[in-house]
């Protein structure tokens, strides 16, 4: 099946304050399917926001092309465009009440009064917001002036939303709630979802794809699996999720292990397929692929921080080198100073060529 949304080659450069030139989108490729969840994902500067905004219309490309179901983008203005955007800042207007900010656009296309109070009302009705249309935005929680937003942007049924960081104005507890609840409004709607955050946790939480870029380009695309446990590159795994980086030299391979170390003299345990003696690369474990007790690495905790359910500690292995980071389900006794050892298993690893 051809993809709802196809990108090729998208190049945007900037002149900076000194003259020269920042390449925001450097020959970006992206494909997004219909009723597809993809978030851009990357730390301020990467080109997401850039990217978000050529798609829709408010950013010209200086190259490349863009496609939305087969029909060419880029000579499109942005209000011929079958795609809606909601914005960080909601926009919403105060002095309408709910139902008309909802549909006002379709009250600027002339749709009949009674055709769009049964599309506002149905729409309310699908974000949580049934019978509040005569409120004003000011009388409405963040979560509820959220849903407006999104409400908003549906009633016209563009084939493509693009969600420029929607959640970050609200508090922990509200952002949590709405990530599922975006997350099956999108299924449910049938359109699809391309959401920018620099929240790891909330891209993995709602997407079916992620995208993770970097100096405006695409550092890997993959399922929130894929990209947390096979991370393609340092600066992957550095930046999605807390992880332990150890750079080893393989000592020797005993059939589907590899026995490893680092230059401190730290002992590791990875997969031996395709490893060969005096190999350098980098081994990656997630705080969360260690066990306490038991043969393991040898260190003492130096931090212990609790977490409700979960303990986080720092160990420092005895050997020396970087403090080891590690989430203990049961933590129990292991209080700052106490002599651990840590275990793993080599198929949790994940090896990093050397570069």
């Amino acid at each position: 099946m051809a993809p709802l949304l196809e990108i090729r080659e998208a190049r945007r450069s900037f002149v900076t304050p000194e003259g020269g030139r920042l390449a925001a989108l450097d020959g970006v490729n992206l494909d997004v399917g219909a009723n597809e969840f993809v978030t851009l994902l990357g730390p301020s500067g990467c080109g997401k926001t850039t990217l978000l905004r050529a798609i829709s219309g408010f950013e010209s490309l200086d190259s490349g092309t863009m496609r939305l179901d087969g029909a060419d983008l880029t000579a499109l203005p942005p209000f011929r465009r079958p795609v809606n955007t909601v914005f960080q800042s909601y926009a919403l207007f105060g002095h309408m009440s709910v139902a008309r900010n909802v549909g006002y656009a379709l009250e600027v296309a002339g749709v009949a009064r009674a055709t769009r109070e049964a599309q506002v009302a149905e729409v309310l009705e699908k974000v949580g917001l049934a019978g509040m249309g005569a409120r004003r935005p000011g009388q409405l929680s963040g979560g509820q002036r959220q849903r407006v937003a999104l409400a908003r942007s549906i009633i016209a049924k563009p084939r493509l939303l693009l969600l420029d960081e929607p959640l970050s104005a609200l508090d922990r507890n509200l952002r949590q709630q709405m990530q599922l609840e975006l997350k099956s409004l999108q299924h449910a709607l049938g359109i699809a979802f391309i959401f920018v955050t620099h929240d790891q946790e909330e891209a993995l939480t709602m997407s079916d794809r992620i995208v993770v870029m970097r100096s405006g380009q695409i550092e890997q695309i993959g399922t929130p699996r894929e990209i947390y446990r096979h991370p393609r590159n340092r600066f992957v795994a550095e930046f999605i999720g807390e992880t332990n980086l150890f750079p080893v030299t393989i000592d020797r391979v005993e059939g589907a292990e590899a026995l490893a170390r680092t230059a401190e003299g730290v002992e590791m345990r990875l997969p031996g397929k395709d490893r060969r003696p005096g190999e350098q690369v980098t081994a990656i474990l997630r705080p969360a692929d260690f066990t306490l007790g038991g043969a393991g690495i040898p260190g003492r905790v130096t931090r212990a921080v609790y977490l409700g359910s979960d303990l986080y500690l720092f160990v420092q292995p005895l050997a020396g080198g970087p403090e080891i980071r590690v989430i203990a389900r049961d933590g129990a006794g292991f209080d700052e100073g106490a002599a651990v050892h840590l275990a793993h298993d080599p198929a949790r690893v994940h090896v990093l060529e050397a570069a």
